[in-house]
């Protein structure tokens, strides 16, 4: 089986995760300046075989009328034919992001992550990313 890479996509920097091997299980992988994301993920699926991408989108719910297109909906759609591009043999499935990034501040609070750490910019936007991709998997499990 192949894994999945899950996307905190942002105009600065991105959040990447992926799943173990058998693809049931989020990680968090790292952050990276958005600038070398391409690099990173090409990296992730030359590593292994790769199934496709979970990527965040904030109120997905709303997508098809419009209506739930936020100020970030652009860059990540954008973000998204670029992977599309890039990659067009992977599937790319859109993820509702809503409350990742608040619930992977809890949880690296949770894990006693000092708060200095946690004020770093990219502190937690890969564990938002495996937050993302664990909603895909949870979704899409048989």
């Amino acid at each position: 089986m192949a894994r999945w890479i899950g996307i905190d996509y942002g105009i600065v920097r991105t959040g990447l995760a992926h799943t173990d091997p058998t693809g049931v299980l989020a990680f968090p992988y790292k952050t990276v300046p958005t600038t070398e994301l391409i690099a990173a993920i090409t990296a992730l699926v030359n590593d292994a075989p790769c199934a496709g991408f979970a990527l965040g989108i904030p109120n997905r719910w709303g997508l098809d009328s419009g209506r739930g297109l936020t100020d970030s909906s652009a860059p990540i759609l954008a973000f998204k034919k670029q992977l599309e591009q890039q990659f067009p043999t992977l599937d790319i499935i859109l993820v509702d992001e809503t409350n990742t990034s608040e619930e992977a501040l809890q949880a690296a609070i949770q894990s006693g992550m000092k708060k200095t750490k946690r004020s770093k910019k990219g502190a937690v936007d890969d564990v938002a990313a495996a937050l993302i991709l664990q909603r895909f998997l949870d979704d899409h499990s048989c």
